[in-house]
């Protein structure tokens, strides 16, 4: 393990390679940010994706694999994130470059700990029970993000109602990841569909990937594009906060995952029989849509809206 943390242009250069990987999605919107912000993106996606990675066996994502060691993968994770967040060495550039953008960012540690409480249900087999259930785990792993990625654009940690809203983006972003990869997690043994929505359906346990259900399935993946468009609707609401830059990159990525949760809905039952992805010319046209945006975002969201109260809070 290495004895010294590699300088920042090396640890960028390997964040830059890891979202370019990883993300084609995040990777295209991170590109409208400034070079400081965008390089801070770049490593704060690092460490995202490389605790994703350790937690489910994968390499920048793909198919997930069966890991017989969760908690011992879990315990790794934390150990080195502490270690970064303390300012040692941890030998993975992902890791080390994390420390960094904290460090400079003055990020508060609770959203780093509340993410990797997320892997932490992955690795009891937790399942949700109830859509509060399903939100909190989405709040763990995407909502914290969208908390730390606006501190890192320059939101005030204290600033609640800013931060609620970038916790909507993120909300938006995992149910619409929910929607599209039912199928995958079902072949890695895993469901965050509320039992309570499949009872619902009177879809019996393991079973909602069978034919015989794909319509009912079908109903739930709408509901799930459904409540993704309430929070990505809300998410722009905190954008007239934002740096110009900022917000414009926030408002093409809020399009172009939006657009995921939208396809699946409009698909239907087959939305499984093929991964759903957003086209690089749509990326492209929600690019110079959200550039239009920009300008008149103040009054287009207004952030005197009261956030919806049939919206899930995060926790204090």
């Amino acid at each position: 393990m290495s004895s010294s943390i590699p300088d920042r242009p090396a640890l960028v250069a390997h964040a830059r390679d890891s979202i370019a990987r990883g993300s084609k999605s995040f990777a295209m919107a991170s590109k409208l940010f400034d070079r400081k912000t965008r390089e801070r993106a770049w490593l704060l996606y690092a460490w995202c994706r490389k605790c994703d990675d350790i937690a489910d066996g994968q390499d920048h994502g793909g198919a997930m694999t069966s890991v017989s060691d969760a908690q011992a993968r879990l315990s790794m994770m934390r150990v080195l994130t502490d270690k970064a967040l303390r300012g040692e060495p941890t030998g993975d550039p992902a890791f080390d470059g994390f420390g960094v953008v904290m460090r400079e960012c003055a990020i508060p540690e609770r959203y780093a700990h509340d993410l990797i409480e997320g892997f932490a249900l992955d690795a009891r087999d937790w399942r949700p029970r109830s859509e509060a259930d399903m939100l909190r785990y989405c709040y763990h792993v995407a909502g914290a993000v969208g908390c730390m990625m606006a501190v890192l654009m320059g939101v005030d940690p204290k600033d609640r109602a800013t931060l609620d809203r970038a916790c909507d983006l993120g909300l938006a972003f995992q149910l619409a990841n929910i929607a599209r990869d039912i199928s995958e997690d079902e072949a890695a043994d895993r469901c965050y569909l509320p039992q309570l929505w499949l009872a619902e359906m009177d879809i019996p346990p393991g079973e909602h990937m069978k034919p015989w259900v794909r319509s009912r399935l079908g109903i739930l993946s709408r509901r799930l594009a459904t409540m993704a468009a309430a929070y990505e609707d809300s998410a722009r609401h905190g954008t007239g906060a934002l740096p110009p830059r900022a917000a414009w990159a926030v408002l093409a990525a809020a399009g172009i995952y939006g657009d995921i949760a939208r396809e699946v809905a409009r698909r239907g039952e087959q939305a499984w029989d093929h991964r759903v992805v957003t086209p690089k010319r749509e990326k492209l046209g929600w690019v110079a849509r959200a550039a239009v945006q920009v300008a008149g975002r103040a009054s287009r969201w207004p952030a005197a809206v009261p956030r919806p109260a049939s919206l899930w809070t995060r926790p204090a």
